[in-house]
């Protein structure tokens, strides 16, 4: 753990560096600043410490991967494969392994950026800080379990903030509706005999009163979309990525964290002009 002085010095370098790319992000500016690194998994009983942006101080004791694995196998929106890798060279034969892959942006555990439903900010052009907040998981399993075509309304916002208080500043809020459960199946798509899916997603009603009487900066789902499974209209994706946010798409293990007190840390892909593109997200509690 860092003590006052040190942790002065790390909010002075990750503000002068904008370096705050998940764990590998803070161990760096702890090195940068002299002091001693932050482990990913704090001994027992004992707390790491994360700077914000703004020089806000984060404690954590541990670590939570909210990504999928990527495979070529991944479920995808439209149902075909996204994900191909072509071998280059091999350990056994050049010395070290490298592969070409051919990769659809909209894959695995992935950024829409605002620029993939709109003329805003493409991946890279979306600020270190605006990846980096609280995180609010809203917990919708018991309609997902009832009708897979469930959304996260307005209600479900005020329910959440009757028992937590109000969604923090800057908040990253995630619908947890428990469809990670089903990655390896059918069901994570839920297609039925005429092609719809039928998957929980954002509300268009939830996404106003977000934008409107909420300060967030960006939302998660642990399904194939921020719209639910059977939208036609793509109406949350039209109206949240046009207003400069982004949204992070199967989104895994959330059931692991509570619903207020993670941070949330995005690594974003930083491809120039990306529309989106596969993330490493993090949750610090």
């Amino acid at each position: 753990m860092c003590v006052p002085a040190c942790t002065k010095r790390i909010a002075a370098e990750v503000n002068r560096r904008s370096f705050l790319r998940a764990t590998a992000g803070l161990v760096g500016a702890a090195a940068l600043a002299g002091c001693a690194p932050v482990s990913a998994t704090p001994p027992a009983g004992s707390a790491a410490a994360a700077v914000g942006a703004m020089g806000e101080t984060y404690r954590f004791s541990r670590i939570v991967d909210l990504t999928h694995t990527l495979a070529p196998d991944f479920p995808t929106f439209g149902g075909d494969p996204q994900l191909e890798m072509e071998t280059l060279v091999t350990l056994a034969n050049d010395g070290y392994n490298m592969y070409r892959w051919l990769l659809v942006e909209h894959t695995g555990t992935h950024m829409d950026a605002p620029f993939h439903f709109s003329d805003g900010l493409s991946a890279d052009q979306i600020p270190a800080a605006e990846l980096f907040g609280p995180l609010a998981i809203i917990d919708i399993r018991a309609k997902a379990e009832e009708n897979p075509d469930a959304q996260l309304t307005p209600e479900d916002i005020a329910a959440w903030e009757s028992q937590h208080g109000p969604l923090p500043d800057g908040a990253i809020v995630a619908m947890y509706s428990g469809w990670d459960a089903f990655v390896t199946t059918d069901k994570f798509r839920n297609a039925d005999d005429s092609g719809v899916m039928h998957f929980p997603g954002f509300h268009i009603e939830a996404i106003e009163m977000l934008l409107t009487e909420r300060n967030v900066k960006g939302i998660f789902v642990d399904t194939l979309s921020l719209d639910y499974g059977p939208s036609a209209d793509f109406a949350v994706h039209y109206r949240w990525l046009p207003a400069n946010k982004w949204g992070i798409e199967n989104v895994a293990n959330l059931g692991l964290l509570p619903p207020i007190g993670a941070i949330a840390i995005v690594g974003g892909p930083t491809i120039a002009g990306a529309t989106g593109g596969p993330s490493r997200i993090f949750a610090l509690v």
